[in-house]
Parts: C-alpha cells; sequence; structure tokens
C-alpha cells in the first residue's frame, strides 16, 4: 500500500502539482483526429491535466491549442468563429492564431497597436497516428515525440476508440498492467466452475485458456528506459504460458497480443483528479485491418461498449450498475456484465467508494508486483522532477518502440533469449 501523501504525489494532475508536472513533459493524447476532421471545421472543448483547452484546425490545417478563456473578458472561445487562419471570439471580436498571438481587437480604436500587447495561452499541438497531441510542459523543454508503433502505421492498419471515465487516471491504468485479473474479471464459467475466457479478439477460446487454468501467475518486472516490462508465466503442462505486457511512461498499457495478431495498446489519459479518458488503439503493422477485424473492433457487443449516441459515454455505465445480469453472472459470465472494458470500469470506477482510490487501505500481493512497480516508477520520476531532473524519457522518443507478447514456449525457453525479436517494433 501507499501512504497518503505517494498516493497524493501520482494521482493529483492540475497544474503545479508533482504528477501533473510529470505528465506535461511528454506529448499528451488529446482527441481522435477524426474530432477536427477539415481546416475550419468546429472548435472541440478540451479538458485535460485540469486545464480548460480548446482545440481547432486554422485554414491552412494547423492545429491549434489555446486556452478556453479569451484573454479580453474571460468569455468561452469555444463559441468563437473558426475563420481566416484564426479563432475570432464571439463576444467581442478578438481573434487569435494556433500560436496564440492577437491578430485583431476590432472593438476599439486603439486595436491595431494594442493586439501587440495581447496573447493568449497556446500549447503545440500536432496530429500523429490519428490523435490530436498536445504539449503543455515548459517550452524550453520541448520532448520527443514517442514513437509507437501505432502511432507510426498507415491509417488503414489501425483502428481508435475513445471513452470517458469517471475515475482518476491511475486505477484505471492499473487494471491495464494487471495480468492477474484475466482468469476472474473476463472469465466465463460453467457448472460455477470457472473455465476460461468466453471472446479474444472475435475469436473462441485458445491458449488464453490458461490464464483460467493457472490463476496465480509468477511475475517478473524489468525496468526500462521507456517504462517497464511486465511478464505474467503460468503453468501450461509441458510449457509455460507467457504474457508481456509493456508499460510506457506516463499512461500507456501495450496489451500482451499472439505474434502475427493485432495489437492493442491501451492509454488512460488524465483529465482531471476524478476522471480520465481512453483511448484504445488496435493496429496491424504489416498490412491493413480487414473488414472481419474491424466488425469485431467496432462491434458493440464484448470487445467494444455500446455507447450513448453522440458521447464517448458508455450506456453501461455507473449509474446502471453497468447493466449487471445476474442471470448471466450464475450461468455463463464470470461478472454478469457485457462488454470486457466496462467489466473493468464496474472495478476501478468506485474504489474503495470514490473516483479516487485510497491506496492507503490495500493489501497487496505477489501478483500486485506490475502494480508495485509502475507505481515505484511513477514516484521516483515525479520525485526526481521535484528536484529539478528533467524524465529521461521524454528525450528518448526512440525506447518507445516496443511490442507486448503473448506466446506459449518450452519450459527451458525464455523471454529474453527465445522470444527477444517479438518484443521489437517493426513500424
Amino acid at each position: 500500500m501507499l501512504s497518503q501523501e505517494e498516493n497524493d504525489l501520482i494521482t493529483k494532475v492540475g497544474p503545479g502539482a508533482p504528477m501533473g508536472e510529470l505528465a506535461r513533459r511528454f506529448w499528451t493524447p488529446l482527441l481522435l483526429a477524426s474530432e477536427l476532421p477539415a481546416a475550419d471545421c468546429d472548435p472541440v472543448r478540451v479538458r485535460i491535466l485540469g486545464e480548460d483547452l480548446v482545440a481547432f484546425k486554422d485554414s491552412n490545417g494547423a492545429v491549434g491549442l489555446l486556452e478556453a478563456w479569451c484573454p479580453h473578458r474571460g468569455a468561452d472561445l469555444f463559441f468563437g468563429r473558426n475563420e481566416e487562419a484564426g479563432l475570432r471570439c464571439v463576444y467581442h471580436g478578438w481573434k487569435f492564431d494556433v500560436a496564440g498571438s492577437c491578430l485583431d481587437v476590432p472593438n476599439a480604436p486603439e486595436g491595431a497597436t494594442f493586439r501587440e500587447k495581447v496573447r493568449a495561452r497556446a500549447y503545440p499541438a500536432v496530429e500523429r497516428g490519428g490523435v490530436v497531441w498536445g504539449y503543455l510542459g515548459p517550452p524550453e523543454s520541448v520532448p520527443d515525440f514517442p514513437e509507437m508503433e501505432w502511432t507510426r502505421v498507415p491509417d488503414s492498419h489501425r483502428y481508435i476508440s475513445k471513452m470517458f471515465l469517471d475515475c482518476n487516471y491511475l486505477q484505471t491504468m492499473e487494471a491495464d498492467i494487471d495480468s492477474s485479473h484475466l482468469g476472474f474479471l473476463h472469465s466465463y464459467v460453467k457448472g460455477g466452475t470457472v473455465v476460461g475466457r468466453a471472446v479474444i479478439d472475435g475469436r473462441a477460446n485458445g491458449i488464453e485458456d490458461f490464464a483460467a487454468a493457472d490463476r496465480a501467475p509468477s511475475w517478473t518486472v524489468k525496468d526500462t528506459d521507456y517504462g517497464a516490462m511486465l511478464t505474467a508465466r503460468r503453468d501450461a503442462g509441458d510449457n509455460y504460458y507467457w504474457r508481456v505486457n509493456q508499460w510506457m511512461i506516463p499512461f500507456y498499457t501495450m496489451i500482451a497480443a499472439r505474434p502475427g495478431d493485432t495489437v492493442l495498446c491501451q492509454v488512460k489519459v488524465p483529465v482531471d483528479d476524478e476522471h480520465a479518458v481512453a483511448f484504445r488503439v488496435r493496429w496491424h503493422a504489416d498490412r491493413p485491418l480487414t473488414p472481419e477485424e474491424l466488425a469485431v473492433y467496432r462491434d458493440k457487443g464484448v470487445l467494444f461498449p455500446e455507447m450513448i449516441p453522440g458521447e464517448f459515454r458508455t450506456r453501461e455505465n455507473k449509474a446502471n450498475d453497468y447493466r449487471i445480469d445476474r442471470a448471466q453472472q450464475r450461468h455463463y459470465s464470470f461478472t454478469g456484465i457485457k462488454s470486457i472494458p466496462a467489466q473493468d470500469f464496474a472495478v476501478t470506477e468506485v474504489q474503495h467508494g470514490g473516483p479516487v482510490s485510497d491506496r492507503t487501505r490495500e493489501r497487496l500481493v505477489s501478483s500486485d508486483a506490475a502494480i508495485i512497480q509502475v507505481r515505484r516508477r511513477l514516484l521516483r520520476s515525479v520525485r526526481e522532477l521535484q528536484e529539478g531532473q528533467e524524465p529521461p524519457e521524454a528525450r528518448n522518443g526512440g525506447a518507445f518502440r516496443v511490442r507486448s507478447l503473448d506466446l506459449v514456449m518450452p519450459k527451458t525457453a525464455t523471454i529474453e533469449n527465445d522470444a527477444r525479436e517479438h518484443l521489437v517494433a517493426r513500424a
């Protein structure tokens, strides 16, 4: 468990908060690129790391990211007119470009000269990998872009979904790095006995059944120059079943994937201390996603939850107890909750009764090794930044070019010697 001070250090994300300052040293996913589809399209509200911002794409196709409040009288720039390479406030017509420069102060005779004294708070923003990213840190410390494989493949090779969550980013991210829950939370039952996982990537049970057969994996956790490699080993008769998740600082988790399969990266970005936004990225490095794969990823059933129209929110949610079906829970599903993401949300959104888990009350065991390691890494990075040491990962974007792994191998084999090539990104 953590002390209250430690819990606060890695859960508070607003401006000036230690974890908030660490997160600001990295490029941060903000929106799906499809939310800013064309030049001069509608502006979009963005709340991220406790800041209220407005994103827009100007007439030249450049992405702007401005503080939501007009420097004149604090009107909401979301209502602004996106026109002629700038965003014009509807209150008094002041206009700003993507860099925050004031282009026009039309409501005052001194406007032609006064505008040079005014700037809107602006942050660098780019579109890459189907996502709009922003950098909210010190202007003198712009980091490398994290070269995760999914940001480098063509659009046809990638599918991204987005969901808002009503909890702190850390507890929903910890569900991604925790492999030991697979044999329970996402399993199905027969005659009251857990027998496997119902659907993985749209297919019937395969080697994933080992997650139910051996529900107490042995952990090996390795610190890396991008975060941590989290390896869970399960007994599989004459073999071992290995699941290697890759956690990349500050909030990316690549879920174990079989060689040749599509890969999943879970991104859990802090909106503020009590909310997060999840991006689920599926991709294949070597080919476009097939119609069959896309149908599975868009399925409003098991792998992807049904969404509320016009919102990035799931129909299975806290207000309706995630539509739990007790009959299904008794006879088929371990949880009685239909979609895999909602199964995770049900156990993470209200840990200890609130949006921020009280980690002082936990009682951790050996299967929590991945959780412990990631917390230690975040605490170390936060404290080093408080002492003036910038995070080295922010200057090493190439280190993020790694892969996860899901594989059965002979008991004599090792990940380091016999599966090393599978852990390197190809794109």
